[in-house]
């Protein structure tokens, strides 16, 4: 039982490359099985941390895995995605590479700053996940995505922001820091409150 998160992020890493491969062979009812897989991807993200804190097994070490493969697996949609519809890649490329690129500096900053991956987990960075599976899955869908792509761009933007913030603030590494007011407040040797099911 205490191994089931670590099977959790494994299964999530596991999902990204059938999904590419999925993708590269252009199967019947792709969109459709590709959403499912994406869901369920996105499900055992949610569940791992949560599992782990209830079973008291949750580590640093945990936690930089669970970072690490999260970036695989959503790299691994994007490009699945990309295979069945580069042509809203391509109209949207600009604002892509701006947002990655922000992304990138962002663990830059982390592995320079603390030679460690980003584990934040903030609240912010929460939101914006659940915006880019949505986004992705209406891509998947429709090869096409407005609103929704606006908004996956502009919370991208600030929550990449609020995140160097963050490093900048921290004097140490850490994970699972909500925002920007409990970065301040562990510089300054303050404990923040921590809830067993979502930053414990």
């Amino acid at each position: 039982m205490a191994k089931l998160p670590l099977i959790l992020i494994y299964t999530r890493l596991a999902l990204g490359f059938l999904l590419i491969s999925l993708s590269i062979s252009n199967i019947p009812n792709y969109p459709t099985i590709a959403v499912a897989l994406t869901i369920f991807g996105l499900l055992t993200d949610i569940f791992d941390g949560i599992i782990a804190r209830k079973l008291g097994v949750s580590s640093q070490r945990l936690r930089r895995l669970d970072s690490s493969i999260d970036q695989v697996f959503f790299i691994c949609v994007a490009i699945a995605t990309y295979i069945q519809c580069p042509e809203f890649f391509k109209t949207n490329m600009m604002k892509l590479i701006i947002l990655f690129s922000t992304e990138g500096l962002a663990y830059l900053i982390c592995y320079l700053k603390f030679k460690k991956e980003i584990a934040t987990h903030s609240i912010g960075a929460k939101i914006w996940t659940l915006l880019m599976v949505a986004t992705l899955l209406q891509i998947m869908l429709q090869c096409e995505s407005g609103i929704l792509f606006q908004l996956f761009f502009w919370v991208g933007m600030v929550t990449r922001i609020e995140i160097i913030a963050i490093l900048f603030i921290l004097k140490q590494w850490a994970h699972d820091i909500p925002s920007i007011y409990q970065a301040i407040q562990i510089r300054r040797g303050i404990n923040i409150k921590r809830h067993k099911w979502f930053n414990g």
